[in-house]
């Protein structure tokens, strides 16, 4: 089983898809596999980006309440 991608490893390989598209670097035939690939990418990214704006709004949260004491 193969670990997921952190968010800079995912961002990174989303670019390089991109720019195989773009760049028409890949076949028809591979296209397929890549938009997959390229979609559950975005999720993971997608995911990781709501989780830290969580922690952040949390820690923040926790900072303005200490701020009354």
């Amino acid at each position: 089983m193969t670990k997921e991608p952190n968010y800079t490893e995912a961002f990174d390989e989303l670019q390089k898809i991109v720019s195989e598209i773009e760049g028409g670097e890949i076949t028809v035939d591979e296209l397929s596999g890549k938009v997959k690939r390229a979609a559950m990418l975005i999720k993971i990214c997608k995911h990781k980006l709501t989780s830290t704006e969580e922690d952040v709004n949390q820690i923040l949260k926790e900072l303005e309440s200490n701020e009354g004491l």
